[in-house]
């Protein structure tokens, strides 16, 4: 009985070893997206060449902006692709996650959409306007909406963490309001303006060419791959930087048969690649 004991024991310690190992070495990589063209993106530029290297690379899909972040930090996946820095860092800090971003990829921005007029001088008083409820996409969209004309904030106030009770001036007596940033684009049917973001605008069937006006994207509101601070020197996540810095990934970009082709591109890229 003590020697079978004695193999019972060995086979389980064997086999813990066995697990642990596989387990460690692990090539298995779970993004999570929001809805929208990301997901897109991971597959076509992003996925052939991280299987090339042996990877296993797999689309996890949120409908919202808060799932992401805490699925990545539970360790549910091991990336993400769907938000900008500055929302990452907000995010981490409100709710004491350790994540961080890595690069940047080709973005699509706000755009103002709308179903009943063609022009913003054809507002009039009253007109609702449907903007991202997050407080950093809420700042984000009034910054866009200050540099249309529409409003001007008031001018003692963080830009970055302005929201609808900021506005100074508001010329056009236009009606603001803040909703879930998934439900935008189907606000159209009753709104006069939907300020969407880039991803659930296209998720919802708009072009970005349909918009009234489409935001100009600086770095820090481009889109970045977000991982756990703990894994930033893993092997994986070089692999993925490398894949997203290979001329694969800008061919498939580039490819007007993407609709990436249309995204503005970070400094990076442009420098790197020669771009506009």
């Amino acid at each position: 009985m003590k020697i079978k004991s004695k193999v019972l024991a060995l086979l389980a310690l064997t086999a813990s070893l066995v697990t642990g190992l596989s387990a460690d070495d692990s090539k298995l990589i779970r993004i999570g997206v929001s809805p929208g063209p990301y997901g897109d993106l991971v597959t076509k530029a992003i996925k052939p060449s991280l299987e090339k290297k042996g990877y296993t690379v797999k689309l996890v899909t949120f409908q919202d902006w808060v799932q992401p972040n805490l699925a990545l930090n539970n360790g549910e996946t091991e990336a993400n692709l769907f938000q900008h820095g500055l929302y990452l860092a907000k995010f981490s800090k409100d709710h004491n996650l350790q994540l961080s971003p890595t690069i940047l990829i080709p973005t699509a921005g706000l755009g103002i959409y709308s179903e009943k007029i063609k022009s913003l001088d054809q507002l009039k008083k009253g007109d609702e306007v449907t903007l991202p409820l997050d407080p950093t996409n809420l700042a984000r969209a009034l910054r866009f909406l200050q540099k249309t004309g529409l409003v001007k904030l008031k001018a003692e106030i963080d830009p970055t963490k302005v929201t609808d009770r900021d506005i100074a001036e508001n010329p056009r007596g236009l009606k603001f309001v803040p909703t879930e940033a998934a439900q935008i684009p189907r606000t159209l049917g009753s709104a006069t303006l939907a300020v969407a973001s880039g991803n659930f605008a296209i998720a919802a069937g708009l072009k970005l060419s349909d918009a009234l006006v489409l935001e100009e994207l600086d770095d820090s509101i481009k889109i970045t791959l977000a991982v756990r601070t703990a894994d930033l020197d893993k092997p994986w996540v070089k692999d993925a930087k490398a894949a997203i810095e290979s001329e694969a990934f800008r061919d498939a970009v580039e490819n007007p048969a993407n609709i990436f082709s249309s995204f503005q591109k970070p400094d990076w890229y442009k420098a790197k690649w020669g771009k506009k």
